[in-house]
């Protein structure tokens, strides 16, 4: 073989291995660290929206075989396990569907009751401050040309947050009183009357489905775009949002 074959053939292979290095890392990182996510509806509104992408910190609730890549039954609950907090938003498996990723805020917490009347959330017989601070715009197919009522809750350990308030009367403003269970926990989503959370099939949430904490988005472009038609990048990327909070 000449000097340049040679040569040729052990740049090939340490190309090789450079992929796959990088590729292990990759999947290291995926599986241990943070992993991406993007935001499908507009549930959680409008502090998530549609075509926003984030990172979910998969180490801040420990690991499940959820955080694996394949979900693989290796072993069940949680290793070096630390609790959802009270208002966090965080992603976690649907329980009646495992393959399916629902990205919600953590409300009610093993051992709490929980309800909401007229709107308004109780926890354990209290109702969770909420005031009217403006009105919001949703945009693309969200938009029913009114704006929307913007509300802030503050939770009894202080997290703060807004909501939506859509219609007044809409099925999940009134409830009945749900008891959470132990090891489980109840979400609902920021956009109140357009999501599917555990005042309806979603139900209560094992501390094992959960995936991780959203942390921070680090990109977002209008909902009807692709983030691959980067020539509708000038007029679509949502710039003011890159390195927002995910949380509120």
């Amino acid at each position: 073989m000449s000097e340049t074959s040679k040569d040729k053939s052990s740049g090939l292979w340490e190309n090789i291995k450079v992929l796959v290095q990088a590729l292990l890392l990759a999947v290291i990182i995926r599986t241990l660290f943070f992993q991406p996510f993007s935001i499908p509806s507009g549930s959680m509104m409008s502090t998530l929206l549609v075509g926003d992408y984030l990172f979910v910190s998969k180490f801040s609730y420990g690991y499940s075989k959820y955080s694996l890549p394949f979900s693989p039954d290796l072993f069940s609950g949680r290793i070096w396990s630390s609790n959802p907090e009270r208002g966090d938003v965080a992603v976690f498996r649907l329980p009646s569907n495992p393959k399916i990723d629902y990205i919600k805020r953590v409300v009610g917490l093993p051992g709490d009751r929980i309800q909401v009347r007229d709107g308004v959330l109780y926890i354990n017989d209290e109702a969770v401050k909420r005031e009217e601070v403006g009105s919001y715009t949703p945009e693309g197919r969200y938009n029913q040309g009114t704006d929307v009522p913007v509300f802030r809750e503050t939770l009894p350990n202080g997290v703060s947050y807004t909501t939506l308030d859509i219609n007044p009367n809409s099925p999940g403003d009134n409830t009945r009183e749900f008891l959470v269970p132990e090891g489980h926990y109840f979400m609902m989503g920021d956009n109140r009357d357009n999501s599917l959370d555990s005042r309806f099939d979603v139900g209560f949430v094992p501390l094992e489905n959960f995936v991780g904490r959203a942390t921070i988005l680090f990109f977002s472009i209008a909902e009807d775009s692709s983030p691959l038609e980067i020539w509708k990048w000038p007029s679509d990327l949502r710039i003011e949002r890159f390195f927002k909070s995910a949380q509120r």
